[in-house]
């Protein structure tokens, strides 16, 4: 069977991105109540009507199950693709079906997500699962002309993650898929402004070690993982340094007496004396390396860096959110400014 989704160039994506969203009077209506009122996400319910949108885009997106009789030794691909998410996140999870055991996969998917006891965390598990499926795994079939007519989906992957992230925000829910992730969002235009601009800057300029650590820190945020979320914040910062510094040839401090690995106050030192931000844009920004050391690295020193002692020190959630945004926000700043750096030498 041919897949119905023949073409993959950009405008055939937003045609389909309009196929699948509509703009409909009860949604005006919705907006116009709210107003000017800033966005207010929740994260301890997703609502039955978003997880049957979900559905749908799996069915657009991967397709159904093939419940046909094939012969023997033959199954067919979105079989082998739904048999493997269930038996993924079941074997995960520790249980042996995510439905009835009389269901076949895709079913047993679709009972998970509609149960009203499956937890939010792992109903998002399977929705993560699943996307990071069309993301890879069906976006490389589709590319394929041996293997494209094997599946009948009518949405293009970018369509169908372009709907997720709208109907994550159209129901006011606070999480984003982004490149093999959902990510918690606190603040819709901090998200697009400067979180979502940092990791794109991570993933394009090579910067690997530093993507996988700050993805990490969403992570341990997401999961009310605070103080490892922290860490991870100043791994992933400490690391877009270092690389900036080795793409620029500029050597680590040569102090004897220091540790082996320099600290965020040597790297913040070392690119700023090289002028990576120009000196009069520091002088400018009323001492720019004040506000990197005082950022990230101190509040990681004063919660996440040593040993807490007799009493557990506690990480409230607003300052852990606080260092993710703080982070992101030196991210782009520096790597956008080596971008250009980089330019002017070329």
């Amino acid at each position: 069977m041919r897949s119905r989704l023949a073409h993959t160039n950009p405008e055939y994506c937003q045609i389909q991105i309009k196929m699948g969203i509509n703009d409909l009077y009860s949604k005006r209506k919705k907006l116009a109540e709210q107003g000017d009122k800033p966005e207010v996400y929740q994260y301890i319910n997703l609502p039955l009507e978003f997880r049957r949108q979900v559905i749908h885009i799996w069915v657009t997106a991967i397709g159904p199950y093939r419940a046909e009789q094939y012969s023997a030794g033959y199954e067919p691909l979105v079989n082998r693709l739904w048999r493997t998410t269930h038996d993924s996140l079941a074997r995960e999870l520790g249980l042996f079906n995510l439905g009835s055991e009389y269901q076949q996969p895709f079913d047993q998917c679709q009972s998970f997500l509609l149960n009203k006891n499956t937890s939010v965390e792992h109903l998002l598990d399977l929705i993560e699962l699943t996307f990071r499926q069309i993301d890879e795994v069906i976006r490389k079939i589709l590319e394929s002309p041996k293997f494209r007519g094997e599946l009948d989906v009518s949405q293009h992957p970018d369509s169908a993650i372009y709907e997720l992230n709208h109907r994550f925000r159209e129901h006011a829910i606070g999480y984003q898929y982004n490149n093999g992730q959902i990510i918690r969002v606190d603040s819709g235009f901090i998200h697009a402004e400067v979180v979502v601009p940092a990791l794109s800057l991570l993933v394009s300029e090579h910067f690997k070690g530093a993507e996988e650590e700050f993805r990490s820190a969403h992570a341990h945020y997401r999961n009310k993982e605070h103080k490892e979320a922290i860490v991870d914040a100043l791994k992933a910062f400490e690391s877009a340094m270092k690389i900036i510094c080795e793409e620029c040839e500029w050597s680590y401090p040569k102090n004897p007496n220091a540790p082996k690995n320099p600290t965020a106050k040597d790297l913040i030192k070392l690119v700023l004396e090289n002028e990576l931000v120009p000196e009069y844009l520091q002088s400018h920004l009323s001492g720019l390396r004040s506000v990197l050391e005082a950022g990230v690295p101190t509040v990681r020193n004063k919660t996440s860096g040593h040993g807490q002692g007799a009493q557990p020190i506690k990480v409230p959630e607003y300052l852990a959110a606080y260092v993710l945004h703080l982070t992101a926000s030196n991210i782009v700043l520096l790597v956008e400014a080596y971008r250009d750096k980089k330019g002017n030498l070329v």
